[in-house]
């Protein structure tokens, strides 16, 4: 193992020393900010440390003659670990991928039953599994380290080794990346009292929401909207115009008429917001998240419904090299889809992928989760999206976080051009407010929702009527 320490002014620039040093196998095993130079702590300039290391060539040839048996699950995280070279990848030819123009215009999801190749493909995915070829990744799955987890963490343990021997651990702590972009102290807490001002009039508006009187028979509606989390300005909104209606009708209206107005409104509001599914004429799509969304899972049931319903011929691509079991994990899939898949850790590789993949008609592209409260780790993904009229990015959320939550993440990614919005794990949670809450927050279209872990079965295409159902307690199957 090679383990090396840079100090940069941008990552773009630690990229291309890497790869110079290291080659295209190294991976980054950890980044931060840090001063140099300067007295006393004054005049020291802004850097970025970082961490790389690649696994040496003899290391590398004995790994692929004792290749391990693949564990029974993947583990859910671990250490970065050099991943296997992209070169290794078993990439189809164009001969054996269906071939075939994208539609004109992408019809409305049907029964995935009704389409035998569909069908074909879930058995498949089903019996592959039931081999253990098909490592599916739960968030709830801690199983047991595994070698690779082993040798990752030998990895960490000898860059933070290369590092002391440096003798230069002992850095001051890192600044904020607002500093670093030119904003000043006085302007972050300008940013930090306008957020804390915001935070403060919705639980004010929420407050006096709860304490209004209403007419008795909006009183179970408010009750059932509040259940929901559906904020304070939202549901006013509504239960304003049912009270309206009430009052202009002489206190005659019933409990349905008066759901039925609120379901209207609820209905309307998402009627503006519904973006549907990838266009067709969409060149490629990028995803990106928090970390623990299900962002992988999902590209699967997407690409499974491009290339099964709209026989679109599909590629991957995927940056999230932290996780030792990501890139396998898009690995099984594109094996068991029979599509191509490329690796990319740079700018640089991002260009040679779109090369690469450029006769497939859709290009999905996986990115590893980021904590968005890091501004630093989310910027790193600035540098490999690169937006055009037939590119569409996608924001995946889980609906099992909080609505405040979802605001603040959205908040975070919205820099980067946030065209639509897939939300996940609709079948762990029975509060779907923070859906409306986060849509009226931000200028986001509502795309895909999962029900389940099942590829490719397990997506829907968004429905008014059936998130109205949802949120008003309605049934539906």
């Amino acid at each position: 193992m090679r383990v090396k320490r840079y100090i940069v002014d941008t990552m773009p620039e630690a990229m291309a020393q890497i790869r110079s040093d290291l080659g295209a196998d190294a991976v980054i095993l950890s980044t931060k900010d840090i001063k140099v130079g300067g007295f006393l702590g004054m005049f020291s300039r802004k850097k970025i440390e970082v961490i790389a290391a690649v696994e040496q060539e003899e290391k590398l040839k004995s790994a692929v003659k004792a290749k391990p048996k693949p564990p029974a699950a993947v583990p859910k995280a671990a250490v970065p670990k050099a991943y296997q070279r992209t070169a290794e990848i078993a990439t189809p030819s164009a001969a054996d991928l269906p071939k075939a123009p994208a539609p004109e215009a992408i019809p409305a999801a049907k029964d995935s039953a009704q389409d035998a190749d569909y069908v074909r493909f879930a058995e498949i995915m089903s019996q592959a599994a039931a081999a253990g070829e098909a490592q599916e990744v739960r968030e709830d799955t801690q199983p047991p380290i595994q070698t690779a987890t082993a040798s990752a963490e030998a990895a960490f343990q000898g860059a933070k080794a290369a590092a002391a021997a440096q003798g230069n651990l002992q850095t001051p702590p890192a600044e904020p990346l607002s500093s670093r972009l030119g904003i000043s102290e006085s302007e972050q807490r300008v940013l930090e009292e306008l957020k804390e001002m915001k935070e403060w009039i919705a639980k004010l508006s929420r407050h006096n929401f709860e304490a209004r009187q209403l007419p008795e028979p909006l009183e179970p509606l408010r009750d059932r909207l509040l259940g929901q989390d559906v904020s304070a300005r939202l549901s006013e909104q509504w239960l304003g115009a049912a009270e309206e209606a009430l009052r202009e009708s002489g206190m005659q209206l019933g409990s349905e008429q008066l759901q039925a107005i609120i379901r209207e409104r609820a209905k309307a509001f998402i009627d503006e917001r519904i973006g549907g599914g990838i266009q067709s004429d969409t060149r490629i799509v990028y995803i990106a998240g928090p970390t623990g969304v299900g962002k992988t899972t999902t590209i699967a049931k997407i690409a499974a419904e491009q290339l099964f319903r709209y026989h679109r011929k599909v590629g991957f691509i995927t940056s999230d090299t932290y996780r030792i079991s990501a890139v396998e994990q898009l690995r099984t899939y594109a094996s068991i889809l029979n599509v191509p898949m490329e690796v990319v850790q740079s700018p640089g590789d991002m260009q040679r992928a779109l090369q690469t993949l450029q006769d497939c008609d859709l290009i999905l592209m996986d990115t590893a989760g980021r904590n968005y409260r890091n501004e630093l780790l989310v910027s790193e993904l600035q540098s490999l999206f690169s937006h055009s009229e037939h590119s569409e990015t996608y924001l995946v959320l889980s609906l099992t976080s909080k609505s405040g939550d979802m605001i603040e993440i959205a908040d975070h990614f919205s820099k980067y051009a946030l065209d639509k919005v897939i939300f996940t794990k609709m079948d762990e949670t029975g509060s779907f407010g923070a859906i409306f809450n986060l849509l009226h927050a931000h200028n986001l279209r509502l795309s895909y929702m999962t029900n389940g872990q099942n590829v490719p079965d397990d997506l829907l295409l968004a429905s008014s009527d059936q998130l109205c159902d949802l949120l008003l307690g309605e049934s539906w199957s």
